[in-house]
């Protein structure tokens, strides 16, 4: 399955740079003026998963040959600055809302930095005021799409009407400012009213773009410094550590941000392992073993007989497939089971 964040913010808020660091390479115009992305930018970037190298080494130590790795990936939507009144137009707005329809979540990157030489177009830093800014744009679009919703008539549907419920639940509390995803929280509920396609039904990610050596402590967010990102993302693997470990950093922020979405959307990753790749899947958390094969061929799903099953940390300490079966480690596992994270799996199909 294929994971989409879309990025969005007010201009100069420092979204084009932190997209820029996330691809490693220029593909966003990061210009210090107003509308500088004209057309959203798409890129795909692997998920760090540095469990993939350790089963690439064991694969060539059995093999004598080292399989390729692929990795999960997401897809990250650099989507113009948004302002105030963008649901009604102004700027490039309903160009950009469109974009973020397409999105599964919303990485909403507020600025923090202090920067006299890059404008801000609300005049002065107010973090809060921003988010503000741009969570009213997001109900505003919200609000005009479920005014185009029309009452079903003459009809006994349950669903059709149970959602016309929803719809005017809805109208009521974001007109009182409150997100979809606040309101609906029931799965059927959410299902009914899905093809509504709502903003604010999206989960968001706040992204808090600090200053280089600003520190802000702050729960509810993943705190960046997109222009150390962006530095970082020029450097080769070694320099990268050694500064990080200077910074005193476990990780980037870029790679907790992607760890975040994976958590915000409650994904999780099996492994496959072999001489012709090793590679992760991204599946949802609780996705039983046939769907989880279809995840890689819907053949395989249809015909999934069982999985040879091991965890990821047991398939290291013995050295790969063979020393694992002799050891008993690998578990046989029918329709039932429910994959977990660092699986390493090899599916069963039939004819």
């Amino acid at each position: 399955m294929s994971l989409s964040v879309g990025i969005v913010g007010l201009p100069n808020a420092g979204k084009s740079t932190l997209f820029n660091a996330l691809l490693k390479k220029q593909q966003a115009l990061a210009a210090n003026y107003p509308f500088a992305t004209i057309n959203p930018n798409v890129g795909i970037v692997p998920v760090p998963d540095p469990r993939l190298q350790a089963l690439t080494d064991i694969v060539e130590r059995e093999e004598g040959k080292r399989p390729p790795i692929v990795p999960a990936t997401v897809t990250f939507v650099d989507i113009a600055g948004l302002v105030a009144g963008a649901s009604k137009g102004e700027g490039l707005g309903n160009q950009f809302l469109s974009h973020i329809r397409e999105a599964d979540v919303i990485c909403h990157v507020t600025r923090y930095f202090e920067d006299a030489d890059v404008i801000h177009v609300a005049g002065e830093v107010n973090p809060e005021r921003d988010r503000q800014i741009i969570q009213t744009e997001l109900i505003l679009a919200d609000l005009q799409t479920l005014e185009k919703q029309q009452e079903p008539r003459h009809t006994k549907d349950k669903r059709l009407l149970r959602k016309w419920e929803l719809v005017q639940i809805l109208k009521k509390a974001l007109n009182e400012g409150k997100s979809a995803r606040d309101v609906i929280a029931d799965d059927e509920d959410k299902a009914i009213i899905q093809d509504v396609r709502l903003l604010t039904m999206k989960p968001v990610i706040h992204v808090l773009n600090a200053g280089e050596h600003q520190h802000i402590d702050h729960p509810d967010g993943v705190v960046i410094s997109a222009k150390i990102e962006a530095e970082l993302s020029s450097l080769t693997e070694d320099e990268q550590r050694e500064y990080l470990a200077s910074l005193g950093w476990q990780e980037s922020g870029l790679d907790r941000l992607i760890k975040t979405a994976y958590q915000t959307l409650g994904l999780i990753s099996f492994l496959t392992c072999g001489i012709k790749e090793v590679k992760a899947w991204t599946i949802r958390n609780g996705t039983k073993a046939p769907q989880a094969a279809g995840v890689i061929h819907s053949d395989f799903e249809k015909h999934f007989i069982k999985a040879d099953i091991i965890p990821y940390e047991d398939f290291v300490s013995c050295g790969g497939w063979k020393k694992a079966r002799e050891q008993g480690k690998v578990r046989m596992e029918g329709k039932e089971y429910e994959i977990r994270d660092g699986d390493v799996v090899e599916f069963k199909i039939g004819q």
